[in-house]
C-alpha cells in the first residue's frame, strides 16, 4: 500500500544553556496537502521523547488515519534521543528518520558517554537502529519499512527541496512558533 498520510517531527529551537522542556511540532500530511499540527513538549536532553509522540500521534483526531511518521533526527531537544523500534511498537507505523548529511557518529558517541546523563543507553539505542543510509540525496534510518520503501517516501514527499515535505513544515513551524518566525 502506497503511504501517504504522514507526520513529520522536528523540535523547536532552543539556547544552549536551556534546560527544562523543549516543544516538538509535528506536521500533519495527507498526500502533499498540509492537513493539521500536533504539538506537544519533551525534556532536553532527556528519555521521554519517542513515549510522548507515540502519545501525541495516538491521542490525535490524526490516529486512524496516520501511516508512517517521519523526524528529523534521531534526537530531539538536544540528546532526548527516540527510540525508534520502541515507537515503530507503540504506534504500529513505519518509522523513517532523516538527515541532510550523514552525521559524525564518532562525535556524537563521545559526546553522549562524556557530557550527557544517561549516555550510554542513548547510545546503545541509536547503535542498535544502525548507521544512516544514504536515499535520494539524503541519509536516514529507518525501522517498519524497506530502504526501498523508505526512497519513495522521500521521493513523493521531498518536493522543495531534499527534505520531506512534513519536515521541512515541522521546522518552520517549530521555528515560526518560538522566535516568531523561521530564521532559516
Amino acid at each position: 500500500m502506497p503511504i501517504s498520510n504522514v507526520i513529520g517531527f522536528d523540535d523547536s529551537p532552543f539556547l544552549h544553556s536551556h534546560r527544562g522542556n523543549v516543544r516538538i511540532v509535528g506536521a500533519v500530511y495527507a498526500g502533499l496537502r498540509f492537513d493539521g499540527i500536533l504539538t506537544g513538549h519533551i525534556r532536553r536532553d532527556g528519555a521521554n521523547a519517542a513515549k510522548n509522540i507515540a502519545r501525541l500521534v495516538s491521542e490525535s483526531k490524526f490516529a486512524g488515519h496516520v501511516q508512517l511518521v517521519m523526524l528529523q533526527g534521531i534526537a530531539l531537544g538536544g540528546f532526548n534521543v527516540v527510540d525508534v523500534f520502541g515507537l515503530h511498537r507503540k504506534l504500529q507505523l513505519p518509522v523513517l528518520v532523516v538527515a541532510r548529511r550523514k552525521p559524525d557518529m564518532a562525535a556524537i558517541k563521545d559526546a553522549l558517554l562524556t557530557k550527557v546523563p544517561g549516555g550510554l543507553r542513548k547510545w546503545k539505542i541509536i547503535e542498535k537502529l544502525g548507521p544512516m543510509e544514504p536515499v535520494a540525496n539524503i541519509f536516514v534510518q529507518r525501522a517498519g519499512l524497506t530502504i526501498d520503501e523508505a526512497g519513495q517516501v522521500i521521493e513523493k514527499f521531498a518536493v522543495h527541496s531534499n527534505i520531506p515535505e512534513p519536515l521541512r513544515a515541522a521546522h518552520i513551524i517549530a521555528g515560526g512558533i518560538t522566535l516568531g518566525e523561521d530564521r532559516r
